[in-house]
């Protein structure tokens, strides 16, 4: 079998270079060239991506032997229905190693249609350097590469105001674009490039944070017989990915048209706050798995497909996610319960194996952020405690004692919050857990023992859950807190 180029597929015809892309991995190829593919099918887009290779090593001499191509194949749940697609990616042009060509890295800069820049260098891309310099071939970190493109580009240009980019960082970290502006603006006053290059940043170019959304397990090695079974050509670059698909950006009418995805029927949403979306994804997806992974595992699930597909504890967080989460996002419901039917679909996804345990680490501090403040907030509105939540709580804190009916528990933590857990669980007084626990300012930055009522329901959840396990402790524990 012949590996998949542009001299034997009918995608010969290369297009013109509009995007510059930093980043090659899984998730751009099966998101962002997923994307553009849908803007050039549906939209007449026209646009081709120049691919660049943000550190030493990589996939660029992989890509640049199969021309840019590859399969992309979508698994997942709808409605109660699987889903399987694939499509053949054909937007990117060439694939760059700044590295071992920084030339061809530069020369970019000079491409006419050149419109974007996007970017997926990981959250520790986005990051200053001060050792980088504006002579060094390339600088070591994204933005400083970066501002020697966009400096490259101002002045090939003359400093054309028409000639500016589009910057749309999908890194996931909050404010990705602020951050990563103010990055560039750094640099650009310690390598004093000039009042009249900062000004083209600031009119010319424009900088839009965003929240990108889709599972990507990549390339799939274990199942690739069976993927190589569905193609005619050898591909070494197949990317496996889900079919749920959400791109939120910051943005106004002249970004919605400069990317037409109103003409798709991709979820995109250009909008000018970012920030109520980003909390839902935090609150409903993150929170759902955060809370899940402790009272799961205890039950007795490996999984978050079993967790979802199990009587009682895919009971458990459909009500922890409709009738508390929910209650506190100050979104339109019948969105908000959109959303959670669509998450709920993601964690049955058959073609996507997520252990619990990969998922358990650092649980305290992913509580604090994408649990926590549900539970206040439910609080908060309605002056009594939510009940699932509360026991999810609990079942954290028993879930770092370690051990469960003789069995290690996959606790994942650092070796402080490790060490408090295991001198708390020297005692068998449940109350003066609880209280140790939700006093402890380093973990939550309050006084959790303030809230009304808490301290007392871990305790009974604690107890319970020790004395019944946890489906008859859930039920005893509802019982007693009545």
């Amino acid at each position: 079998m012949e590996k998949i180029n542009r001299s034997n597929s009918e995608f010969s015809n290369r297009l013109p270079i509009k995007i510059v892309q930093f980043g090659e991995g899984n998730f751009l190829r099966a998101f962002v060239e997923y994307a553009i593919q849908k803007l050039n099918q549906k939209a007449d887009f026209n646009a081709g991506i120049a691919v660049v290779q943000p550190i030493d090593k990589g996939l660029v001499n992989m890509i640049n032997a199969q021309d840019g191509l590859y399969t992309l194949f979508m698994k997942g749940v709808k409605k109660g229905e699987e889903i399987q697609e694939k499509e053949l990616i054909t937007n990117i042009v060439k694939a760059v190693d700044p590295y071992a060509s920084f030339q061809e890295y530069l020369s970019l800069a000079k491409e006419e249609e050149l419109a974007f820049i996007i970017s997926n260098t990981t959250e520790a891309g986005i990051e200053y350097i001060a050792s980088d310099l504006p002579t060094m071939t390339p600088p070591v970190s994204f933005p400083a590469k970066l501002t020697v493109l966009l400096n490259e580009r101002f002045k090939h240009f003359n400093g054309a105001a028409d000639k500016g980019l589009t910057i749309i960082p999908c890194e996931l970290i909050n404010y990705n674009a602020d951050t990563l502006k103010e990055i560039v603006f750094k640099y650009s006053a310690d390598w004093k490039l000039g009042a009249e290059f900062e000004s083209w940043l600031t009119n010319s170019c424009s900088w839009h944070n965003t929240l990108v959304d889709r599972i990507v397990p990549g390339y799939p090695k274990d199942q690739i017989e069976e993927y190589n079974a569905q193609l005619s050509y050898k591909d070494d670059l197949i990317v496996s990915a889900e079919t749920f698909f959400l791109w939120v950006i910051e943005g106004d009418d002249k970004l919605k048209a400069k990317l037409p995805f109103d003409k798709t029927d991709l979820d995109v949403k250009i909008i000018s706050d970012m920030q109520p979306y980003r909390t839902r994804k935090v609150r409903i997806l993150n929170g759902a798995h955060t809370a899940m992974v402790p009272f799961s595992l205890l039950y007795g699930n490996e999984t978050v497909k079993e967790t979802v597909d199990n009587e009682f504890t895919g009971g458990f967080i459909n009500k922890a996610l409709f009738e508390e989460i929910n209650e506190t996002l100050n979104m339109d419901k019948a969105e908000l319960a959109g959303f959670s039917e669509e998450i709920l679909d993601r964690f049955r996804n058959p073609f996507v194996k997520h252990l619990l345990s990969s998922i358990a680490l650092n649980s305290i501090s992913k509580f604090k952020v994408r649990v926590l403040p549900s539970l206040t907030g439910y609080v908060d509105i309605h002056g009594k405690l939510p009940v699932h939540l509360t026991f999810a709580f609990a079942a954290l804190i028993r879930f770092y004692k370690g051990t469960w009916n003789g069995q290690s528990l996959p606790v994942n933590d650092s070796e402080d919050i490790v060490t408090f857990f295991d001198g708390l669980w020297k005692s068998d007084d449940y109350e003066k857990i609880a209280r140790l626990t939700l006093q402890n300012k380093n973990f939550w930055d309050e006084d959790l023992t303030e809230i009304s009522g808490l301290t007392r329901a871990i305790t009974i959840a604690l107890e319970e859950i020790d004395a019944n396990g946890i489906e008859a402790g859930f039920a005893k524990f509802q019982e007693r807190i009545k």
